[in-house]
């Protein structure tokens, strides 16, 4: 070791004072600095966001519009502040970054996707049940220009890059709250219906559904092929075999992790904005206290993660396995979902 250290250090004076090490040795140097700049920086991007509070948050946002808070302005400015914590967090918006440190930053940018999908899915569903009377109402303009370019690309970086239209749909959503707050325009209404509220709870049971099962696969799992199972008569275009071998990679097991972890920290803040904008159809249901148990299970995937990274041990190993444990909150919140739609859905 000695030896090789020795030969790499004379190989570097040499280079340094021989023919053009003036010009290698300060831009080797200059490089070395930013790469290590950038791993600080990274660190530093690398934490996520703080949780904030969705009543104070409310109220910040009246006071400055010079309104009040009326029902849906909860709602409404958890989604705005979600946008603008994805733009405004330390280091912007990262996942579409082509330059270190962002481009290593895997964890975080699967952090934001998490949350951007809650965004999405909460912006459609305004869009398309919370905004509107009946079936056959019309959609509220500001929600119909906000929800597609939220869906636009998550990746993009130039021409048009992903945070300018974002922004565009953050100024549609902010347009919104203020006609929803200041009730200048009768067309402009949010209705806090148990309907309503059930069909949105219908996309987050699938989604939590879906990162619950790819959680669960980090360890690699022989599933019993249930697609048609409990509808007679089904079909499906494809045969499968009746049972299925399913493995998260594992390359991609801490980015699941991470997915699931902003998932949950955007339902966390918008479920308590649920909560005081539907307060009278859930006292109504007596669905208080369940909506309460599915935002406390879903506090639990937010605690503090002490190993320097997302361990993968067998189910009964020597070692942990952090998707199993978000998976099981997860799936618990799932459940109490399910159990909280049936209970909306009763007269």
């Amino acid at each position: 070791m000695q030896t090789f250290t020795r030969r790499w250090l004379d190989f570097w004076d040499r280079l340094r004072l021989g023919r053009g090490g003036r010009l290698v040795y300060p831009l080797a140097t200059i490089l070395g600095l930013y790469l290590l700049i950038a791993v600080a920086v990274g660190i530093y991007w690398s934490w996520t966001p703080a949780p904030f509070n969705v009543a104070a948050v409310a109220r910040e946002r009246a006071t400055q519009e010079q309104s009040e808070v009326v029902v849906g302005s909860h709602t409404t400015s958890t989604l705005i502040t979600l946008v603008e914590t994805l733009l405004d967090k330390p280091g912007g918006y990262i996942s579409n970054d082509r330059l270190p440190p962002g481009m290593w930053l895997d964890n975080i940018s699967n952090w934001e996707f998490g949350v951007l999908v809650q965004a999405r899915d909460l912006s459609r569903a305004m869009r398309k049940t919370f905004s509107r009377s009946q079936s056959q109402s019309t959609e509220q303009s500001d929600l119909t220009q906000a929800e597609p370019r939220l869906h636009f690309d998550n990746n993009s970086w130039l021409l048009p890059s992903t945070e300018s239209e974002y922004r565009d749909a953050l100024a549609s959503l902010q347009i919104y709250h203020q006609k929803l707050s200041l009730a200048v325009d009768e067309g402009t209404q949010f209705y806090a219906r148990a309907d309503n509220l059930r069909d949105w709870l219908g996309d987050v049971s699938t989604r939590l559904g879906s990162l619950s099962q790819r959680l669960s696969a980090s360890v690699g799992q022989r599933r019993v092929n249930t697609d048609l199972a409990g509808t007679a008569g089904a079909n499906q275009s494809t045969a499968v075999a009746g049972e299925i071998e399913v493995q998260t990679p594992w390359m991609e097991i801490d980015d699941v992790f991470y997915e699931a972890r902003g998932t949950a920290w955007a339902l966390i803040h918008i479920l308590t904005a649920i909560e005081l904008d539907f307060q009278q159809s859930l006292e109504r249901k007596n669905a208080v206290v369940s909506l309460r148990q599915i935002i406390r299970e879903l506090e639990a995937t937010q605690n503090t993660i002490w190993s320097p990274m997302i361990l993968n041990g067998t189910e009964f190993g020597l070692l942990s396995n952090h998707s199993l444990v978000m998976a099981s909150y997860i799936a618990r919140a799932n459940a109490a979902i399910i159990d909280l739609r049936e209970l909306l859905s009763q007269g």
